[in-house]
Order: structure tokens, then sequence, then C-alpha cells
């Protein structure tokens, strides 16, 4: 019993359009974020220290040697440059120009994946994105939303809401871009319910691909503070199997998973602790869909017939 069986996952989804597997390779880049450095606030999200997400911490090395570096050992010959850390269109067009085609005219490059906030995606980004993407590049716009609640977005000081979200999608189809949403579950005051419902709508404004995420108490983050005072209960991994898998049940087949779960490392990782291992999650995600139905099985008939 294999998760991909049961989901739309990007390596699949990969292999079948390009004929052999393609690898994502994470660069920091040294970007900061508006939430960080005082332009919407400081501290940043209340979940956040961007070093339990983010495995390359080689910054000092240029975009082409984080690369280049990472490569070896992948058992790929075709690669996506992934800009993780951070709010990688948070600079100048002319500067992002820059850092992304050094990451394109590394060799066996074939597309960005490029992370960011909602609120920081101007036109003239999307335009950059969108003309390598018309030169045949892969490219993906992948967006930190989290929740489609305004109240939990505030709550965990994101700093933007679900409208700048909804703009931002809305350009970048109008350029022919594919979009790649971050949601986590388990946010404080967020039911299991909580997160269908913010499945329904991005789904309702549309994306081609999903990351899910389970809440990670970590070190150096806000959060970390009111998890000590007691404030935060951490998501089991029962409640998260059921919810996560839920949620792909819900989802169109056509949507592309880019991940079901993530992790964080000890000691960064305080909570939960079974976040330091994905494969208990990935099993019982993959349990879950086996007994009631793999991505889809869960949609109306005629909706889901309008997916496959």
């Amino acid at each position: 019993m294999q998760l991909h069986d049961y989901i739309n996952g990007l390596g699949q989804d990969l292999k079948r359009r390009f004929g052999e597997k393609v690898h994502k390779l994470s660069i920091n880049a040294e970007f900061t974020c508006p939430n960080r450095d005082g332009t919407l606030g400081r501290g940043g999200c209340t979940f956040c220290n961007n070093a339990s997400f983010n495995a390359n911490t080689r910054s000092q090395l240029s975009i082409r040697e984080q690369l280049e570096r990472s490569k070896p050992g992948m058992r790929a010959r075709r690669y996506l440059a992934y800009f993780q850390a951070y709010t990688n269109t948070y600079a100048e067009t002319e500067a992002l120009q820059r850092m992304y085609q050094e990451a394109l005219d590394v060799a066996d490059m074939v597309g960005l994946c490029v992370g960011t906030r909602p609120d920081c995606v101007p036109d003239a980004t999307l335009d950059l994105l969108a003309s390598y993407q018309a030169q045949g590049f892969e490219v993906w716009l992948e967006l930190g939303l989290q929740s489609a609640f305004d109240a939990t977005l505030e709550r965990v000081n994101r700093g933007h809401g679900f409208a700048a979200y909804v703009d931002t999608v809305r350009r970048a189809h109008a350029r022919g871009l594919k979009v790649c949403t971050h949601l986590i579950v388990g946010l404080p005051g967020e039911a299991p319910e909580d997160s269908l419902v913010t499945l329904e709508r991005v789904l309702e404004v549309g994306c081609e691909g999903l990351k899910l995420h389970p809440l990670h108490i970590v070190r150096g983050s806000i959060m970390a503070r009111q998890w000590k005072k007691g404030e935060i209960e951490p998501i089991s991994i029962e409640a998260y199997v059921t919810t996560a898998a839920e949620m792909i049940r819900h989802t169109p087949a056509e949507v592309v998973y880019h991940r079901v779960t993530a992790t964080a490392r000890r000691p960064t990782l305080l909570a939960p602790q079974w976040c330091d291992n994905r494969w208990p999650a990935f099993n019982g995600i993959a349990e879950h869909l086996a007994r009631h139905g793999g991505q889809g099985s869960a949609l109306a008939p005629s909706r889901l017939a309008a997916t496959l």
C-alpha cells in the first residue's frame, strides 16, 4: 500500500510529463519577510522559525553552488530550483531576475518553484515568472495561505487576509501561472472541519497544487512561548491523519499534491513530537485513503465526474 496509489502527487505528475524523475532542490537566497523587517510588522507569524522548514542552511553559498552541491546522491537527472526560505518575491524585479536566472542556468534545471506570501507578488514579478514559463520552463508560484479564515490569520499575525490571496491567484491565473497553496492543519482556534472549509474556499478560487502541513511548535517562535504557557494544544497524529486524508478525499483529481505532511528537526521541534518523522503520518493517511477512497472520492458524483 503506497500513498501515491491514492493521490495525484507531484512526483508522479512530473514523471508523467517529463518522462523521468524530477527532483526539487531547495535554495536559501537570503530573503527576509515584510512581516519581520517592519514593513508590515515585526516578529513574523507566530508559528514561524523558518529554519525548521528550510533544510538548506548553506546560505553563504551562491545559488549555483547550493544547487550543484545538492545534486549528488539524488535519483534524478532533472531538477526544479525551489526558492524556499522566507518570502522569495520580496525584492526588486531586477534582483529577482538575476537570482531566478542564476538558478535556471544550472545544468539540468527544468524550472522554478517560488515560495512567497500572497501580499508580496506584484504584477511585474508575475510577468517575470510568466516569461520563464513562456520559454518552456516549469513554473510554480507557491503561496503560503495557511487558512482561509481572516480571524485565524489575524490570530497568528499573518499580516494579510484571504482577499490578498484571492487577488494574487486571479492575477497569476490571468498569466497562465500555476499556483500551489500551502495550508496548515491544527492552527489555534480551528477545528478539523475548519480545514475542510478552507480547502473548499481555496478550490472555489482555483489552484493547481496543494501542500498540507501539520502545525509545528518550534523554538524561536512566538507560538513556542504560548505552548509553554499551556495556551496551545498541538494536534495529535490521529487528528492530523484523519483531517488531511479527508481534505485529500475532497480534492478534485487533477489538483497536484506537492506535500501531505511535513517534519521539523529536534531540538528545533518542541511539539508535537510525532512531527520529527514523516512516515507514521504518511502511512496513516495511506491507510485512511485505502479504507475510504482516494483523492476526489468524497466529492459529489457530478463534480467528481468533471475532474476525471
